[in-house]
């Protein structure tokens, strides 16, 4: 039994009595005592492959405010990882892949990794579950394949993965390829999230806003969609999934019955139109800039209740950031976030009541 089940309830747009809110990258870099743990890791990776420390850091942000539920402290790239690309993290420079898929050997060799590989994410998980013992839901997590694809193919960040883009249009057989494998490794990964405890799971499609409409439903919706299916077919009790495509609000409707419970918005999407173009078919997960939490406390309060006034007072918002948190936030920002976020939903539930 979860104690504070606010998150879950929104995700399948029942009443709650505020609106739950909780923050990509939480668990990060703007907290001192987050950073005081990596630095005992001694790395990004240390920290990541440790299930110990990856709770230590899971569960830092809830000591600090009253959030409505924790996400895993992971990585999206543990899935290439394991499939045997190299993943190194430079300091300053991000990640980087020893070995890229860009052409017909490297597509024909990939395969679904061998999930023992990723033991340590669902110890992980299953070491949250116990130590949150019922207080919020625990969110799993997964690169979207499309993103994951970006990664594996331009061999680390990239501004405008143009490697990847150029495949798109030149051998769009091979990414499609590409995005298949990813899916059914994404979709067993997940599957493992949901058997060590998450509650529910999210696919960040971080990059899939990157292409055109087409492509974006070829090589980034569509294999989403296929993920979905496979976790909905998956036998036991269905878990609550999420998608967020940053820069996806031109396909809103379509995400929206890609056959997830909620959609995540990023801070370009009018959230107010976004529920009036998708009803209640879903739960609206978003999306202040996050660069409003590098203000000061009362311009943050300001723009959190503006945008839980414009979700409106019906079931199925969740608040978040329409982004991850940026390094050099100030906790305190995070505190008048979090606090004003349920002070003022509160209030529009009661004025709704009431009218």
């Amino acid at each position: 039994m979860i104690q504070n089940d606010t998150f879950l309830r929104a995700l399948r747009r029942e009443p709650t009595p505020h609106t739950p809110v909780w923050l990509m990258r939480q668990a990060g870099r703007y907290l001192p005592e987050y950073n005081a743990t990596r630095a005992k890791a001694g790395s990004f990776m240390g920290l990541a492959t440790n299930p110990a420390l990856a709770a230590e850091v899971t569960l830092q942000p809830l000591a600090r405010f009253p959030l409505d539920a924790a996400i895993l402290f992971s990585d999206i790239l543990t899935v290439p990882d394991a499939m045997g690309l190299g993943l190194s993290f430079a300091e300053g420079e991000g990640p980087r892949f020893a070995r890229t898929v860009r052409d017909e050997a490297a597509v024909r060799a990939l395969a679904v990794p061998d999930l023992a590989k990723l033991r340590y994410v669902f110890d992980a998980v299953a070491l949250i579950k116990r130590e949150l013992a019922g207080r919020v839901p625990l969110i799993g997590f997964a690169g979207s394949p499309f993103t994951l694809a970006c990664y594996m193919i331009e061999g680390g960040g990239s501004p405008d993965f143009a490697t990847v883009r150029r495949m798109a249009y030149a051998r769009p057989d091979l990414l499609g390829e590409v995005v298949a494998v990813n899916a059914r490794a994404v979709a067993a990964y997940l599957a493992a999230q949901i058997d060590a405890g998450a509650d529910a799971v999210m696919l960040f499609d971080t990059w899939g806003g990157l292409l055109p409409a087409d492509a974006y439903r070829r090589f980034s919706l569509g294999p989403m969609r296929d993920v979905l299916a496979a976790l909905a077919a998956r036998p036991g009790p269905r878990v609550p999934t999420i998608v967020f495509t940053k820069g996806g609000g031109a396909w809103l409707p379509e995400i929206a019955a890609s056959g997830a419970d909620g959609v995540g918005l990023d801070w370009t999407v009018d959230i107010a139109a976004a529920r009036a173009a998708v009803g209640g078919r879903v739960a609206l997960q978003g999306n202040l800039d996050p660069l409003v939490l590098l203000t000061d406390p009362d311009t943050v309060r300001r723009e959190a209740s503006a945008i839980v006034r414009a979700a409106g007072p019906a079931p199925g918002h969740i608040f978040n950031l329409g982004h991850g948190i940026v390094p050099g936030t100030p906790p305190e920002n995070v505190a008048a976030l979090v606090e004003a976020v349920h002070a003022t939903s509160r209030t529009v539930r009661l004025a709704a009541a009431a009218s």
